[in-house]
């Protein structure tokens, strides 16, 4: 099941608040980037981030995005784009800097 526009364009209206989030299609689901670093995606209508030690207080659940890859963090409460910015920040300050 591929994640609907509808489902993306609410993530993106929850991360409003953070000032460079991208996001790019990739085969009927999204990657996103915050200051062009990838810190997770959307799949099948669900917000997964990369898991790091810096979002590990959040105690998000575990899910695989699809067959194959590595565990993710899900994050199930979008309805307070406050506390989702915030693990958003501490995700990516636990994230390799990207190479040039």
């Amino acid at each position: 099941m591929a994640t609907s526009k509808e489902f993306r364009n609410f993530v993106l209206e929850q991360l409003q608040g953070l000032q460079d989030i991208t996001c790019r299609p990739m085969m009927g689901e999204y990657l996103l980037y915050y200051n062009g670093l990838l810190f997770g995606g959307i799949y099948d209508d669900r917000l997964l981030i990369k898991k790091t030690v810096t979002n590990q207080r959040f105690q998000l659940e575990e899910q695989i995005p699809y067959s194959g890859a590595k565990p993710m963090a899900y994050i199930a409460d979008l309805d307070h784009p406050e506390v989702l910015q915030e693990i958003i920040l501490e995700t990516c300050k636990g994230l390799p800097l990207k190479k040039k």
